[in-house]
C-alpha cells in the first residue's frame, strides 16, 4: 500500500510538473491554474485538461469619498469528466494599494495572501515558462491576490467572490477607478454575461463622469451621487474597465493626454478635454426659445403621430420660466400655434391645441423651416426641433435648395435638431441641416418609441448654461479636433473633446462662451500636454482609438454628404489599418493578406476611390441609408472607441493603442511595414524575451497574444520566434514600467490574509523547481536512497 501511494504521489507530482508545459489554465478576472486529477485509485485521465469556462462575471463597486470597495462575483465551470483543483490568482490594478481583501468560494472562507508586484511577476513568469503560454505577461507589472481553490467536480461549478478596498488618488480634482477586466479575454468561451456597476458618492459635487474604455450608462441623483453601469452578453472583454469622475465647486475642466511611446512614425500626442458646468449653474440659466416643427402629413397618421403629440406635451410642461416657444406643423400647408413666440407661462394653454392636431396631406419641409427661422430672435439662443417621417413632396423638393434657403434665412443663434422617423426620410437633408446649423440629427427606427427619444433628448438640452463655445490652446499646435464646432453646454451634461497635438509642455487653455448674451472667458492655467507617455497611460491607451473613431466617422459623413476624394479615402484606409476600425472601404482587416505596408494601403485606397467613381450614386433614403447615417453619426460622436466586429476576433486583436492581425499564426502589429522595417528576432521564453517584457509594458502586453508575435517599441520591431530558433543577443531598452500615481517609492503592501485568526497562509504558485525537487525526493524514498 505504501509503495502504491508513493508511486501515485510520484505520478501526480510528475503530472503537475508536466502541466507546467501545456496550456491549460482558465483565465477570468480571477485566474485559475488547474492541477491534474488524483489517480489513486484508478487510471489517470488524459492530460492536459480542458480549460475552465466562465458562466458569468459581475462586479459591484461602491466609491465613497474616494475609497473604493470592489466586489467580484464569478462562476467557474469544469467541463471535464474529473474534478479539478487549482491556484486562483487575481491581478491587482496598477495604482491599487489594497488595504484588505476577503475571498470566498461557495460561501466558505479561503486562505490567501497578497503578492507585491515583484512577487507576482516572478510567479507569472514561472507559470508562463512552465505552461509555454504567455498570456499572463500582460500583468507582469501588477501585484496579485493568490489562494487555493477547492475541488471543482466534473461538470460542476465553483462560485468565487472577491472583495478588496483601495484608496483612489485625485489629480486636479479628477478621480480614476480601474478594474482589471481585460483578463476575461483569456476565458476558453465567451462569457454569457458580464456587468460592472459603480456607485459613486461624494461630499463635494460630482461634475464630469466618463469611461474612456467602455460605453457606460450614467445616472445622476443630485450633485453628489452618480451611478455608472456596463453590461454585455456573449463577449470576451479585452480591455480594463476605467472610470473617471471629477469633484469640486468649480466648472469641470480636465485635460488628459497620451503619447504612444512605441510609435516613432507618428510621434504626435492625443488629448481629451472633459467639460462640465459648475454645480450652481442651474440657478444662473438664461432664457432660450424653443421652436417645435412637426410633420403632420398623412404618413404620420397612427401611433407615431400620437407619440409625437405626447413628446410635444412633455416639452411644453418642462419649459423654463423665462423661455419662449411656438409650435409649427406642416403638411400640404403650414399651421402655427401662435403668430409669434409665446412665453412659457402660456404652455398649458397650448396643450389643447396639440390634442386637436391630426395627420393628413403632403410634406412641405421647405416652407415650414423658413417660417420657423423667421421667428428666431438673433439675440437669444434658439433651439429648432424638427421632426419628419418622409421626403419633401410639396413646394421646394430639392434637398440642396432647401438647405440653401434655410442658410440664407436662419440667424447664427439658431440650433437645429432633426429627428427622422422610420426609413422614408432624406438622410442627406436631415444630417446636412443639423451639421450646418450646429445641432445634431437623430433617427427613430421602426419599433422604437418616438416620444421617449424626443422627450429624452429635450431633457438633455432643456437648460443651456454656455453657448457659442470656443477653445484657445495658446501656443500649443493642435489639430483634428472633434467635435468641431463645439456644441452648447447644458446642465447635467458634459462635452468630451478629442484631438491631436505636437510638441507638448505647459500651456494656458482659454474657454470662451456666451452667458445670457454676455461673452465670458475662463482661463485654465498650468495645463500640460505631455511630452512623454504619462503615468495614466495604462488607462488612456484607448484615447488614440477614440480619436480615430471620431475622425473616421467625420470623414465618412463628409463623403456621404459632400462626395469622395482620393485624399479622404487615403486617410480612412490608413486610420482603419492603424487602429483596427473596420469601415466600408477596409474589410481587408479580415480578408486581405497582412501585414499591409504603405504601398498596399495606397493600392487599396485607389481601388476604393475608383470603384466609388464608377458606382451609381447611393440612395439618401431607405433602410440602408438610414442605418448608414445612424452608424456614421454614432462614430463621429462616439464616447468610446469602436471595437472590431465579433467575427474578426480570431484575426484582429486590440492591445492598448495598438492593433494586431494574425497572419499565418503570427500576431503582427499593423504599424509594422515589411517593406520598410527589419525585425529583431527574440526566442520564445528566452532570457531576452522576459527581459524585454519586463523593460516595456507595451511589449509585455503584445507578447501575451501568443508564441509568435511581431511588435513595435520605440521604433524597433521585435519578432518572437520559436524557442529553438537561432537568434542574436538582444539589446534591452531602459525599463519604462509605469508607476502608480501615488508615491513611486512607497513600499509594496504587506501580505494580508483573508483567513480566520490562527489559520496558516497558503503557499505560493506552482513552482517548477520545487515540484521537480519533490518528485526527485519521492523517487529517492521509493528507491531506498532516503529513509523515512
Amino acid at each position: 500500500m505504501k509503495t502504491r501511494r508513493l508511486l501515485a504521489s510520484i505520478f501526480v507530482l510528475s503530472l503537475v510538473t508536466l502541466s507546467l508545459f501545456f496550456p491549460s489554465p482558465a483565465r477570468a478576472d480571477g485566474i485559475i491554474i488547474p492541477e491534474p486529477p488524483i489517480c489513486d485509485p484508478g487510471p489517470c485521465p488524459p492530460f492536459p485538461v480542458e480549460q475552465l469556462s466562465i458562466r458569468y462575471h459581475h462586479v459591484t463597486v461602491t466609491i465613497e469619498d474616494q475609497v473604493a470597495v470592489t466586489h467580484v462575483d464569478q462562476v467557474f465551470y469544469n467541463p471535464n469528466d474529473w474534478q479539478i483543483e487549482g491556484t486562483y490568482m487575481f491581478p491587482i490594478p496598477l495604482d491599487a494599494a489594497v488595504s484588505s481583501f476577503t475571498l470566498w468560494v461557495d460561501g466558505q472562507p479561503v486562505e490567501g495572501k497578497v503578492l507585491d508586484a515583484q512577487q507576482a511577476r516572478q510567479t507569472y513568469e514561472e507559470i508562463v515558462r512552465g505552461l509555454r503560454d504567455p498570456a499572463l505577461l500582460e500583468y507582469a507589472g501588477r501585484g496579485a491576490v493568490q489562494a487555493r481553490i477547492f475541488p471543482i467536480p466534473p461538470q460542476g461549478e465553483r462560485r468565487v467572490e472577491l472583495e478588496y478596498t483601495q484608496a483612489l488618488a485625485a489629480e486636479n480634482g479628477l478621480v480614476r477607478y480601474v478594474y482589471p477586466l481585460s483578463t476575461e479575454k483569456f476565458s476558453v468561451t465567451p462569457l454569457e454575461n458580464v456587468s460592472i456597476s459603480v456607485d459613486v458618492r461624494s461630499q463635494a459635487p460630482i461634475r464630469a463622469v466618463y469611461s474612456p474604455s467602455h460605453e457606460v450608462d450614467i445616472s445622476q441623483d443630485g450633485d453628489r451621487h452618480v451611478t455608472a453601469g456596463y453590461e454585455a452578453s456573449n463577449v470576451l472583454p479585452d480591455t480594463d474597465f476605467a472610470l473617471y469622475y471629477s469633484t469640486g465647486e468649480e466648472q469641470a475642466f480636465h485635460l488628459l493626454t497620451y503619447r504612444d511611446p512605441g510609435d516613432l512614425t507618428d510621434p504626435d500626442g492625443f488629448f481629451m478635454l472633459l467639460l462640465a458646468p459648475r454645480p450652481d449653474a442651474g440657478s444662473q440659466t438664461f432664457p432660450k426659445d424653443v421652436l417645435l416643427v412637426l410633420d403632420r402629413s398623412g404618413s404620420m397618421d397612427g401611433e407615431k403621430f400620437q407619440q409625437a403629440q405626447e413628446a410635444l406635451r412633455y416639452i411644453l410642461r418642462h419649459l423654463n420660466p423665462e423661455d419662449r416657444f411656438n409650435i409649427i406643423t406642416f403638411s400640404t400647408g403650414v399651421e402655427y400655434y401662435a403668430s409669434g413666440l409665446r412665453p412659457a407661462s402660456e404652455a398649458n394653454e397650448a396643450l389643447p391645441w396639440v390634442d386637436r392636431l391630426s395627420a393628413q396631406g403632403s410634406t412641405d419641409i421647405n416652407r415650414a423651416l423658413l417660417e420657423a427661422a423667421s421667428m428666431a430672435d438673433r439675440e437669444r439662443p434658439t433651439y429648432l426641433i424638427f421632426l419628419t417621417d418622409g421626403l419633401p413632396t410639396e413646394g421646394v423638393v430639392e434637398s440642396q435648395q432647401i438647405l440653401n434657403n434655410l442658410s440664407s434665412g436662419a440667424p447664427a443663434s439658431l440650433r437645429l435638431f432633426a429627428f427622422g422617423v422610420g426609413y422614408d426620410v432624406d438622410t442627406f437633408l436631415l444630417d446636412s441641416l443639423a451639421q450646418e446649423h450646429h445641432g445634431a440629427s437623430q433617427y427613430v427606427l421602426p419599433g422604437e418609441r418616438l416620444d421617449e427619444s424626443l422627450s429624452g433628448f429635450y431633457a438633455k438640452i432643456s437648460t443651456p448654461v454656455l453657448t457659442n463655445l470656443s477653445l484657445d490652446y495658446g501656443d500649443m499646435p493642435v489639430y483634428d479636433v472633434y467635435p468641431n464646432p463645439l456644441p452648447d453646454l447644458f446642465i447635467g451634461s458634459q462635452i468630451i473633446v478629442v484631438g491631436r497635438y505636437r510638441d507638448g509642455g505647459p500651456v494656458t487653455v482659454t474657454l470662451t462662451g456666451d452667458v445670457n448674451g454676455e461673452i465670458e472667458t475662463f482661463r485654465y492655467d498650468d495645463q500640460r500636454f505631455e511630452t512623454e507617455s504619462s503615468r495614466l497611460s495604462s488607462t488612456l491607451s484607448a484615447l488614440p482609438r477614440l480619436w480615430a473613431t471620431r475622425k473616421i466617422g467625420y470623414l465618412l459623413n463628409q463623403i456621404r454628404l459632400e462626395g469622395a476624394d482620393q485624399e479622404t479615402i487615403d486617410q480612412i484606409v490608413r486610420l482603419s489599418v492603424r487602429y483596427g476600425i473596420v469601415t466600408p472601404y477596409t474589410s481587408y482587416l479580415v480578408t486581405e493578406v497582412m501585414p499591409l505596408g504603405a504601398d498596399e494601403m495606397d493600392r487599396i485606397a485607389e481601388e476604393e476611390y475608383n470603384n466609388m467613381l464608377e458606382a451609381p450614386a447611393a440612395e439618401v433614403y431607405g433602410q440602408e441609408a438610414v442605418e448608414k447615417a445612424v452608424e456614421q453619426g454614432a462614430m463621429s460622436a462616439a464616447d468610446a472607441a469602436s471595437a472590431p466586429p465579433a467575427e474578426a476576433s480570431e484575426q484582429v486583436r486590440i492591445v492598448g493603442s495598438r492593433t494586431f492581425v494574425r497572419v499565418d499564426g503570427v500576431w503582427v502589429d499593423t504599424g509594422f511595414d515589411p517593406g520598410q522595417m527589419q525585425t529583431t528576432r527574440v526566442a520564445f521564453l528566452s532570457d531576452d524575451y522576459f527581459a524585454l517584457a519586463q523593460a516595456s509594458p507595451d511589449l509585455a502586453a503584445a507578447f501575451a497574444l501568443g508564441e509568435r508575435v511581431i511588435a513595435l517599441s520605440d521604433g524597433a520591431a521585435y519578432e518572437v520566434v520559436a524557442s529553438d530558433a537561432s537568434t542574436e543577443p538582444v539589446e534591452i531598452p531602459a525599463t519604462n514600467t509605469p508607476v502608480p500615481d501615488d508615491d513611486p517609492d512607497s513600499p509594496a503592501p504587506a501580505p494580508v490574509s483573508s483567513t480566520k485568526p490562527g489559520q496558516a497562509p497558503c503557499l505560493g504558485g506552482l513552482l517548477p523547481l520545487i515540484l521537480l525537487a519533490l518528485v526527485y525526493r519521492l523517487a529517492s524514498i521509493y528507491r531506498g536512497e532516503i529513509h523515512i
